[in-house]
């Protein structure tokens, strides 16, 4: 199944040539699993190079502890899927790691076009219904590290390639829109602070980078049926509805392929400077670029959950 932009999905039939990013190089960094990989595999559905980092390979499984899910895996979905996929090993808060990664992209292609952060991996950490003082200090400081430290490091290390070349796009995954997060509270202030950082810093990039002609967003997906959220309902990405019995929400739930659908159009689009430091979704962009998710719906699960909050809405309404 093509999980490629509705709008643009009779290009991956043809030749590599004609597809919408051939000849681009992108990573994507944080791809093991859930957001990273559908990302991944869609720019290489777009006929990208696609470098794909983490830290769960083969032979090693990181402290998230899911051997289920691998970086090699992913390269070889994003081949299959019309690309080139390259897997990289990569701790991306030891900063020797994301130089040599960054060396090696530099000593391969001579160019960096689409830079994707979505370094996270802290859910085994995320305690809801505590305040700040009776949470773990070492668990909340590690998740700073993980959701923010990570995203400094490889920005920096990587952005003086990315800029070589106009037209560099950034793209910092988080989770919860500017102006969702701006007034809401995410339980965890660990988690809070984790998730609105990257929304800050593609403010900030995209100050920095625009004189060199590059553009840098924030892009968070809706509800999203990772691997590990499937996992936790009980539920497979076959049969994903039967939750949604026990928690009606999860109705606007949305794959990995929406938000990576998301990003590859951004990546095609000629026009995206528009977007420069803005605060994204994969639903809002869905109506933008009309791509639709594997089902042939358009969930927009943070429509969804502020029409939440003032009602009963119809979840129908909203995918």
């Amino acid at each position: 199944m093509s999980y490629f932009p509705a709008s643009l999905v009779s290009m991956t039939t043809e030749t590599n040539e004609k597809k919408p990013l051939h000849g681009r190089v992108c990573l994507v960094a944080g791809a093991t699993r859930g957001a990273g990989r559908g990302i991944a595999v869609q720019l290489g559905a777009a006929g990208a190079t696609v470098y794909v980092t983490g830290r769960t390979t083969r032979e090693k499984v990181s402290e998230v502890g899911r051997a289920t899910e691998t970086i090699e895996e992913t390269a070889e979905l994003v081949t299959a899927a019309g690309g080139e996929g390259i897997a990289v090993p990569t701790d991306h808060l030891e900063q020797d790691q994301v130089r040599a990664l960054i060396d090696r992209i530099d000593r391969e292609r001579g160019r960096l076009d689409v830079l994707v952060n979505d370094t996270w991996g802290g859910e085994h950490l995320l305690v809801f219904g505590k305040k700040t003082w009776e949470n773990d200090l070492d668990g909340g400081l590690r998740m700073l590290e993980l959701g923010i430290r990570t995203h400094v490091i490889t920005s920096h290390t990587a952005l003086p390639l990315l800029i070589r070349n106009p037209g560099g796009l950034v793209v910092e995954l988080t989770d919860g829109t500017t102006e969702y997060n701006g007034t809401r509270f995410r339980e965890n202030l660990f988690y809070d602070l984790a998730k609105n950082a990257p929304l800050r810093m593609a403010f900030g990039l995209g100050k920095e980078v625009e004189e060199y002609g590059a553009t840098a967003v924030a892009l968070t997906p809706g509800w999203l049926r990772s691997e590990q959220m499937l996992a936790a309902f009980g539920v497979t990405e076959e049969n994903w509805r039967d939750a949604v019995e026990k928690i009606p929400g999860f109705a606007v739930a949305e794959s990995p392929a929406y938000v990576g659908r998301a990003v590859a159009a951004l990546a095609a689009d000629p026009d995206v400077h528009r977007w420069n430091g803005q605060s994204l979704s994969s639903g809002g962009l869905a109506k933008e670029y009309g791509f639709t998710d594997t089902d042939g719906s358009r969930p927009d699960a943070w429509g969804f959950m502020f029409a939440d909050e003032k009602g009963d809405p119809d979840v129908n309404d909203y995918r």
